[in-house]
C-alpha cells in the first residue's frame, strides 16, 4: 500500500477485544477460547494487536480468569444477559483511559498488522468521529476506531433496544478505511467448518512465554 502525502501519527490507542458472546454456532461455546494449533484464538488476536496499541482490554461475560492469565484487564458487560458487541463496545468505553479504542473480535486471528494505522489515517482523512474497516466488498463493523467520547449516545441507544453495530456507526461521521488489499485478513470463525479451513491455512508456531 501506497504511504499517503500527509501521514498523522496515531495517539495513544486502547485495543479492546471483543470475546462476549454466546458462541451460538460452535454450539454456545467461548470463541476465543477455541483453539487453532493448540492456541486460543484470542492468543493471535493479542499477538496481533499488541504491537498496534499503548494498552489492550478484553471484553469477556465468562471465564474472567483465563483472559486475565493473558495480563491485561477483562471487563464484563455493563449489564448481563449477552446483549452484543455493542454492549461489549459501551464497557470498552467505560474502562478506556486513552482517548480513542480501537475495537476487535476475538476470532480474527490475521487481522491486519497496520490496522490501527489505517483506520485512524482514514478518520483523519475525513474528518470522521469514527473509523470502520472494509473489506471483501463490506463493513466489517466490529473492526473499528471509535472516541471514548461516543460513551454516552452508545449507552443511550442500547437502553432504547439498539444491538446492530452497523446501524449505530453509521449514524456517525464515519470514515471507511478500505482494506480490499487485505480481504483474507477479515476470516473469522463461526462455525466448526470455518475453524478446520483456517487451521489448515496457517503455519503452526510455539506458545508465547507470557
Amino acid at each position: 500500500m501506497m504511504t499517503p502525502k500527509h501521514h498523522t501519527p496515531t495517539p495513544p490507542l486502547t485495543g479492546l477485544i471483543l470475546a462476549g458472546g454466546r458462541g451460538t454456532r460452535l454450539g454456545g461455546v467461548d470463541k476465543g477460547l477455541v483453539e487453532l494449533h493448540e492456541r486460543p484464538l484470542v492468543e493471535y488476536v493479542l499477538d496481533r494487536l499488541r504491537p498496534q496499541t499503548e494498552a489492550i482490554l478484553i471484553n469477556a461475560n465468562r471465564h474472567h480468569e483465563r483472559y486475565a492469565a493473558y495480563g491485561v484487564p477483562v471487563i464484563p458487560d455493563l449489564e448481563g444477559g449477552f446483549a452484543g458487541p455493542l454492549a461489549g463496545i459501551a464497557a470498552g468505553l467505560a474502562a478506556a483511559r486513552t482517548d480513542w479504542v480501537v475495537v476487535v473480535p476475538c476470532d480474527c486471528p490475521l487481522l491486519p498488522s497496520d490496522l490501527v494505522d489505517r483506520l485512524w489515517q482514514a478518520r483523519c482523512a475525513a474528518g470522521a468521529d469514527v473509523a470502520v474497516a472494509q473489506a471483501a466488498g463490506r463493513l466489517q463493523p466490529v473492526f473499528a476506531l471509535v472516541p471514548v467520547t461516543a460513551r454516552g449516545e452508545l449507552e443511550r441507544r442500547l437502553r432504547a433496544g439498539e444491538r446492530k453495530v452497523a446501524a449505530w456507526l453509521t449514524a456517525q461521521r464515519l470514515a471507511v478505511a478500505d482494506f480490499s488489499d487485505e480481504s483474507e485478513a477479515f476470516v473469522n470463525v463461526n462455525t466448526e467448518e470455518e475453524r478446520r479451513a483456517l487451521e489448515a491455512r496457517l503455519v503452526p508456531f510455539p506458545r508465547p512465554l507470557l
